[in-house]
């Protein structure tokens, strides 16, 4: 049974002030009023569960997570339909996810009921601040930190839980869709086996700045990561899956292991694509695999998938030695059938016949 939460009503901004904000969100740089908050202690388990107003949290200097990084967080999208009604897209599998991301860091796991209910409440209460443009989504990012304040390198004893929502635009911006550049690197290494790739920590993601750096520093927008052992083998981007397609129709994208965060929306693309019934394969894919197979044709689309970019084609991909192009620069048709397949459901314009949407208000 999920526990109720106390809602702690915020004055907030104005609907003048909402609506300016709410006309060009970009992403991820203006919240809302609210956030949803629990707290944890190793003596008291979870316990106050509560909606409040959108401000800073105080910390002591010696908080663990400042120096341990002991830490994790989620990524999900509520939609308005043209209704009016809010929904949730796949918040159950954020859930699941989150409960591993937090078992691997050393954090204590959050009921799956609470996780769905602190969203559900966020949203509810904020529900004026889901944007209702195209490309637009309330983008919800849970989180949970350590703040125990000793120095000791040791698992937390106190912790809080926490729900920010930010009306958001297209993530790379602009209007349409656009093909990014890719950037990949051998010199840096996202994860390694026996670490953290699998979890969704920030830590995965400062490790991938200076590379992400790197990649901008080259006209990409993105950068791409190998494996830390033989640096040949294709895992992911700095925040999103990659899906390439060949000439034959068939899909093929790297296989899950424990250096590479199983996507929730790379999970959507692979059921969509059964749907279809292409033919789709998981398998270790090598980097020179992907140029070779651009440079001939055999691979004729790339896209790159996530709860931020949703899919997203890619026009190249490039490193030190040179660049790869993709059939032209242009979106490919299974791309964009995959993509508007996904979207449509999101925003309620198409059955969804997997149960992924969930009606908050």
């Amino acid at each position: 049974m999920t526990t109720t939460f106390t809602i702690e009503q915020a004055t907030g901004r104005s609907a003048q002030e909402r609506e300016a904000l709410l006309a060009a969100p970009g992403f991820g740089t203006i919240f809302s009023d609210h956030m949803s908050r629990i707290d944890w202690t190793a003596d008291g388990g979870w316990h106050d569960h509560r909606v409040v107003g959108y401000a800073p949290f105080a910390l002591d200097p010696a908080s663990a997570v400042f120096h341990y990084a002991q830490e994790a967080f989620e990524g999900l999208k509520a939609y308005a339909h043209a209704d009016g009604s809010v929904w949730r897209f796949r918040a159950d599998v954020n859930a699941e996810r989150f409960q591993r991301s937090c078992r691997r860091l050393g954090l204590p796991e959050l009921p799956v009921e609470d996780f769905l209910a602190s969203v559900d409440e966020l949203v509810t209460l904020d529900q004026a601040w889901v944007p209702r443009g195209e490309e637009q989504s309330l983008y919800l990012r849970p989180f949970m930190f350590a703040r125990t304040a000793a120095l000791a390198v040791k698992p937390s004893t106190q912790v809080t839980y926490a729900v920010i929502a930010s009306p958001s635009g297209a993530y790379f911006g602009g209007s349409g869709v656009v093909p990014v550049d890719i950037w990949f690197t051998r010199s840096y290494s996202r994860s390694a086996p026996g670490g953290t790739g699998f979890a969704k920590c920030g830590g995965n993601y400062a490790a991938s700045m200076v590379a992400q750096q790197e990649a901008e520093a080259n006209g990409c927008s993105q950068v791409g990561f190998v494996d830390a052992t033989e640096h040949q083998w294709v895992e992911e981007l700095g925040g999103m899956n990659l899906f390439a397609v060949s000439a034959d129709g068939e899909l093929v994208t790297p296989q899950l292991s424990e250096t590479i965060l199983e996507g929730v929306t790379r999970g959507a693309v692979l059921t969509l694509v059964e749907d279809a019934g292409l033919s789709v394969t998981e398998r270790r894919v090598s980097l020179d695999e992907l140029y070779e197979g651009i440079d001939s044709g055999h691979f004729t689309e790339l896209f790159a998938c996530g709860t931020a970019a949703v899919i997203t084609p890619v026009a190249s991909l490039k490193d030190e030695d040179g660049q790869h192009v993709v059939s032209g620069r242009e979106p490919g048709a299974t791309t964009l059938a995959l993509r508007q397949q996904l979207t449509d459901i999101q925003y309620g314009l198409a059955e969804d016949r997997h149960g992924w949407m969930h009606r908050i208000v």
